[in-house]
């Protein structure tokens, strides 16, 4: 038996091949369907664990072994997850255990690659290393010299400010779980600044969203990105000044 679709949905249904989004899922009376009213209940679900989700930082430690990098293993100001999502001010800011082992750093590099959980650790486990497969290559062929990997748990995307600086770097490049959506709880960010230090704000950095594999794959990313840092080194500077005129990458 053929389905009735409400007539005002029937245009619509074709856009769902290009989006996740919640668009034309019909209706039962005032209602919507069964079906997409516990879609949308998982999805929250997803999107909840997610904020409450860890770094995985054996596995990250392990996995990114093969890049042939020190990793540093710091962590923000705050003490509990209740505390890192009422006090963002915490997050942005690295504790005095983690400030004194950057003590030991002195030599100038280019990048610092920084990454924290943010508000999904889950797409940090999940996207970190593809991208960084694809990402680091480019930047090494092209004579780039790095710091220390940092792994930071309860981190704001701010503290890769503090972090860069006391790593003495010319750029830092933060990868951070962003904020879950009711169809993406595995989303990465990239934000990357030039001459970072702290008290900086967002202005001075340029980001790279919805990295995971139903959005900005790691290859496009990675492309995107290393054009991003390339253009902040020839142009040395980051933030609203810098723009992205790469064009559409393949």
């Amino acid at each position: 038996m053929k389905r009735n679709i409400p007539h005002e949905i029937e245009p619509l249904k074709a856009l769902q091949e290009f989006t996740t989004a919640r668009i034309a899922i019909g209706r039962v009376g005032t209602s919507i369907p069964l079906k997409q009213s516990l879609d949308f209940k998982l999805a929250h679900a997803h999107a909840r664990d997610a904020v409450y989700s860890e770094l995985n930082i054996s596995h990250l430690t392990d996995v990114f072994k093969q890049f042939n990098l020190p990793i540093l293993q710091l962590h923000s100001r705050v003490t509990h997850r209740r505390q890192y999502l009422q006090r963002p001010d915490f997050g942005r800011k690295l504790n005095e255990a983690s400030l004194n082992q950057l003590e030991d750093y002195f030599i100038q590099t280019d990048i610092a690659i920084i990454i924290a959980d943010g508000l999904s650790a889950t797409a940090v486990n999940e996207n970190t290393f593809g991208l960084l497969k694809e990402l680091i290559p480019l930047l090494l062929a092209a004579g780039f010299k790095f710091a220390p990997i940092s792994l930071v748990e309860q981190g704001r995307v701010a503290i890769g400010d503090d972090i860069g600086y006391n790593l003495k770097a010319q750029l830092s490049l933060m990868l951070i779980g962003e904020r879950p959506g009711l169809s993406s709880a595995d989303s990465l960010g990239a934000y990357l600044t030039y001459a970072p230090k702290p008290g900086l704000t967002d202005e001075s950095r340029n980001c790279v969203s919805n990295i995971r594999p139903k959005g900005l794959s790691h290859k496009k990313a990675a492309k995107k990105i290393f054009y991003l840092i390339s253009e902040a080194f020839k142009r040395k500077l980051s933030g609203v000044d810098l723009k992205d005129n790469a064009g559409l990458l393949s």
